[in-house]
Order: structure tokens, then C-alpha cells, then sequence
């Protein structure tokens, strides 16, 4: 079967790793002239973990990826913990430690994986076709590429998806900004091998292990949309927003470099069901655009390619019957997730005050056991448990 993917992120290059694998013929056809991944890293739990392993990347990624030994959360104003526990008692629940990962380093390993010789760059798709027989994609320089199945793994403003709902869909604004970026590993802002969140203020000041010795950051803060976005003034932006703050924070922006970090006004797109049409079918962000509150996003797309790829392998009724298959066995979860996502997202960012504070009192008495429970709870719902 020759399979045509659009989009050479991470959830269009696992599906071509994993049809690949199945010995299908893959073409992956990027709009970018350069891969740029969005954003610096990802916290990449268990369950997107499971799924590269079963693709045989064990090795590869356990490479790439950071040693997050415990979790704490720290009172963003004056700099007391709040919380403070091992990972370890998750990692005996679900068999497998997760990994925050460049994205830059996934990205490379990834695309290696699959065949630099098999991704197309600087294709822009602008028109799908599909007879009922073959699935034809046409780019803007007037080029067309056929194949049996057509997979739209082109983010979260997805023509695909257009093409699939008959219309566009309206991305949702979350109500707050995300910078984030790398930088060295610095335990004068938090231990090496902790995941160490800060938190008020309905803000939130995050650092994470990642290889060769590198910090992850983020930092939210509730905005409105549209403002300028000037990378100059980020570590001025920064200061004001969380002046005030605890002085580990005060030095990691002390510490960031503008020219390299990243600003992104969160957004997310209500669940549909609708996946497919004839031989065409979405996968990742365009099928299920989440915020980044409880790290499934490229998760979700790892599940969505296993699924993809087990259900046209399994099942010899035909491609469409396949397609219904994949989508029956993952519209529910992912669509769950983008909801929770969304409800963590408005509770953390102060949407709903009282549930905000709510949230800040358990931290104070947390002993670690109910996040952890729902972290297995989310990772064991997976297609590999």
C-alpha cells in the first residue's frame, strides 16, 4: 500500500515509521522549507514513551531523554515547596519511565528513523483529491502525489481537517501565553533530576531535565491575546510579569536567552469525532489540538499512529473500514484529553479563582500518591497500557 503523509511532525513521522514497519510504501511531504519543531522539548510520558519502544526506538530515546527522578511543586512568592516526591512509585505502576526530550533532539532522531531520503520539503498541499480508488494531494508549486491513503498530520491549523469537516474550525484561545526554551542545568534554580514547578498568581514557572545537561523552562502567565511579541523585550516581559517572585525564578530569567526562546499563545480546538473521509484520515493536532496542561499532546499522537498503523494491518475489509476501526478505538480518549487538558488549564491559570486556590491548599498537603495515581491512570489508558 502506498501511504502519503502531510506533516513531518512527531505524530506524521511515527505513522510512517510504524507503516514502514508493516512494509508499506511511505512518502512524507512537509510544508516547511527547514524543520523547526514547535516549541523546545516535551514532557514525554509513559504511554508516548511505550509507543516508541514498540517501534524498536528503546535505545534512541532513552538517549535523548532526561533524568526526572521526582516532581515538586514550590510557592512561586516566597520559594517554599509546597510538595516534593519521587517518580518512582509511578514508574513501578506503569513499567516505563517517562522522558522530558528536546523536541529538536526527537525531531532528528525521528526523521533519521524514518529516511531524511523519504521527507519532501517546502511541499505546501493546497487541494486533497480522492476517487474512491486513490487519494491524490496536489502542492502549491502544481506538483501531485497519489497513494492509497492520504493521513493529514499537519497541525493544529490543518487543511486536511478542512477538507475532512468541509470547513475550517476555530481554534479556541486558553487565556494565557507560553514562553519557553533551554537552557543549562542550574540547581541554584532547582535540583538536576527533579521536574520542579513554580506556582501563583494563576502563573506557573516550570524547569525539567533533558539530555547533555539542559534545563527545559516554560512560563505561563494569563494574558490577553494579540499583544506584541517582540523578542527583544522577553526578559523584560518576563520580569514584570513575575515581579515579586521567589529568586530562583528571578534567575532562571536572569539566565534565558531571548534569541532562542519561544512564545506561543496557547489555543485548542473543541473535540469533534468526524476523523476521516473515504481514504483520508487525521492524526495528532489536527485531529485533537490540546493545550499542553497534562503533557498528552504528543503522547496522544504517538497513540494515534500505533492505533493507525495496528488497525490497517489487522483488519483486510478495505482501507475505509480500517480508518472507522482507528478512529472507534481513539476519537473517545483523545477527544477526554483534550478536555482535561482544558479543565487543568483554567483551574491552573486562575480562570476559576476558587478552584485555582483549591488547587494550591491540596499541593500544601499532597504527599505525591494522588498525582500519581492520576498519571498511571492517564498513561494505562493508552492502546499499550
Amino acid at each position: 500500500m502506498k501511504v502519503i503523509i502531510i506533516g513531518a511532525g512527531m505524530g506524521g513521522l511515527s505513522a510512517g515509521i510504524a507503516l514502514r514497519r508493516f512494509g508499506h510504501e511511505v512518502e512524507v511531504f512537509e510544508q516547511a522549507v527547514e524543520i523547526r519543531p514547535v516549541g523546545a522539548a516535551i514532557s514525554l510520558w509513559s504511554n508516548g514513551v511505550k509507543c516508541l519502544n514498540y517501534l524498536g526506538l528503546e535505545k534512541q530515546l532513552a538517549a535523548l531523554g532526561g533524568d526526572m527522578a521526582s516532581m515538586a511543586y514550590v510557592d512561586g512568592l516566597n520559594g517554599h515547596t509546597m510538595t516534593q516526591f519521587s517518580l518512582a512509585p509511578l514508574v513501578d505502576a506503569v513499567g516505563q519511565r517517562p522522558y522530558p526530550v528536546s523536541r529538536a533532539d526527537l525531531q532528528a532522531m525521528l526523521m533519521r528513523e524514518f529516511g531524511l531520503d523519504r521527507i519532501r520539503l517546502g511541499m505546501r498541499m493546497v487541494e486533497v483529491r480522492d476517487d474512491g480508488a486513490q487519494v491524490t494531494a496536489v502542492f502549491a508549486d502544481g506538483t501531485t502525489a497519489q497513494g492509497d491513503l492520504l493521513i493529514g498530520a499537519d497541525g493544529a491549523h490543518s487543511l486536511v481537517r478542512s477538507y475532512i469537516l468541509g470547513q475550517p474550525v476555530e481554534r479556541r484561545y486558553a487565556g494565557y501565553v507560553n514562553w519557553n526554551g533551554l537552557v543549562a542545568i542550574d540547581e541554584a534554580i532547582a535540583p538536576a533530576t527533579q521536574w520542579t514547578t513554580f506556582v501563583g498568581e494563576g502563573k506557573r514557572v516550570s524547569v525539567m531535565p533533558v539530555a547533555d545537561g539542559r534545563f527545559y523552562f516554560f512560563f505561563d502567565a494569563p494574558l490577553p491575546k494579540g499583544l506584541p511579541n517582540e523578542r527583544a523585550t522577553y526578559k523584560e516581559n518576563l520580569r514584570e510579569y513575575f515581579r515579586g517572585w521567589a529568586a530562583p525564578v528571578q534567575r532562571l530569567i536572569d539566565q534565558i536567552d531571548e534569541q532562542t526562546t519561544n512564545r506561543i499563545e496557547i489555543h485548542d480546538i473543541d473535540p469533534f469525532n468526524t476523523w476521516t473521509r473515504g481514504r483520508v484520515a487525521l492524526l495528532g493536532d489536527a485531529a485533537h489540538n490540546t493545550t499542553p496542561d497534562i503533557g498528552q499532546g504528543g503522547g496522544s499522537a504517538m497513540e494515534d499512529a500505533i492505533v493507525l498503523a495496528t488497525a490497517l494491518q489487522t483488519h483486510t475489509q478495505g482501507i475505509e473500514d480500517a480508518l472507522q476501526r482507528y478512529v472507534k478505538r481513539r476519537v473517545e480518549r483523545a477527544g477526554e484529553l483534550v478536555l482535561r487538558a482544558r479543565k487543568r488549564s483554567d483551574i491552573t491559570h486562575g480562570i476559576d479563582p476558587q478552584a485555582m486556590q483549591a488547587w494550591y491548599d491540596e499541593l500544601r498537603a499532597e504527599d505525591g500518591s494522588r498525582i500519581i495515581r492520576g498519571l498511571a491512570s492517564t498513561i494505562e489508558g493508552g492502546p499499550l497500557g
